[in-house]
């Protein structure tokens, strides 16, 4: 498995991944919209295609020779689609079973696709495990959720697919989004002296952008028969909007205590997304664990504000990724 394609690999979490394989002697392909721009290294190994993933006949040609896909490329977050809802299916669903018959027939030996924990909507469950049933809130978990079947369609022998529901991710990347729980109130923190808490009850599982990266490396070298046709969480830490906020609050203020006592306000939300994903799984069969805290995000991200890392990070809608496919116009 020495050739990846990673599909959005010039993303929030590709920007970390992409240097990583470089890093573990992968020749990487990044195949990409580009909608946020490259700040992807210039490497010899690497090469970035600009093209979109609904475009099978380029797709499938840049699957020529490639022995592994890593597929993170969507439409992806809930608020996207405020856009254009068909460009959020055309993207999430129609185009997905036609990438993994191309990714096959080109002679790919393993398909990874980045799913979402996101996909079990709202659970009373303690432990929400990979049997759970699926109950999506909206298109984006529903689409997630519906793409899974159709990659178990095309396992075979010497095709390993395999599926990952990753918690939300946290913490600074080159490409840094600021739409995303954990960031967001970091943000906040940091630039305003507040944070307002949406709610506050919902349980969210969170992830750190390197574990995150750690798992999709890992799934390039675990073997077949204990990934294949398996499904694996991986969100190992549990809390609610409002003890992530408390968290938030407290780390920014020893990292940045010139900014003086951060506040923390609290008010209605009608999102009421809520579970509270268990990754025994993936501990159990492959002996992974995350390494790193959402304090350890925090404490990055605040670095990141104060290395002048994340200017304007409010009204630049790069950090944003509803706001600059608005701006762009994305179809």
């Amino acid at each position: 498995m020495k050739k990846v394609l990673v599909t959005g690999g010039a993303g929030y979490v590709g920007h970390v991944l992409t240097p990583r394989l470089l890093a573990s002697g992968y020749e990487v392909t990044v195949y990409d919209s580009l909608f946020f721009g490259c700040r992807l290294p210039n490497h010899s190994k690497l090469r970035v295609i600009k093209g979109d993933i609904r475009d099978t006949p380029k797709l499938a040609a840049a699957f020529q020779g490639q022995d592994a896909v890593l597929h993170l490329a969507c439409i992806s977050n809930d608020a996207s689609f405020e856009l254009d809802e068909n460009l959020s299916k055309t993207i999430n669903y129609d185009c997905f079973e036609p990438m993994v018959v191309a990714a096959k027939k080109a002679g790919a030996k393993r398909f990874v696709y980045c799913s979402s924990s996101s996909v079990y909507g709202v659970s009373n469950s303690p432990e929400v495990t990979e049997e759970h049933p699926l109950v999506p809130l909206t298109l984006y978990n529903k689409f997630k959720g519906m793409c899974e079947p159709l990659l178990w369609k095309h396992k075979a022998d010497d095709f390993t697919c395999v599926t990952i529901r990753p918690a939300t991710v946290c913490g600074w990347s080159p490409r840094t989004r600021l739409d995303l729980s954990v960031n967001i109130l970091t943000n906040h923190a940091v630039n305003k002296g507040a944070i307002t808490v949406f709610g506050g009850t919902q349980m969210r599982p969170n992830l750190h952008i390197e574990d995150m990266v750690d798992a999709y490396e890992l799934m390039l070298t675990a073997p077949h028969e204990k990934i294949h046709g398996e499904v694996f969480n991986i969100g190992f830490e549990n809390h609610s909007i409002a003890g992530i906020a408390k968290m938030v609050q407290k780390i920014v203020q020893e990292e940045m205590p010139e900014k003086g006592p951060i506040e923390i306000v609290t008010t209605p939300s009608n999102d009421n997304r809520s579970y509270h994903v268990n990754s025994d799984k993936i501990s159990r069969v492959l002996g992974f664990t995350a390494k790193r805290t959402i304090e350890e995000a925090v404490r990055d991200l605040s670095r990141a504000f104060r290395n002048h890392l994340l200017e304007d990070s409010f009204d630049n809608d790069w950090y944003y990724n509803v706001r600059t496919m608005k701006r762009i116009g994305a179809k």
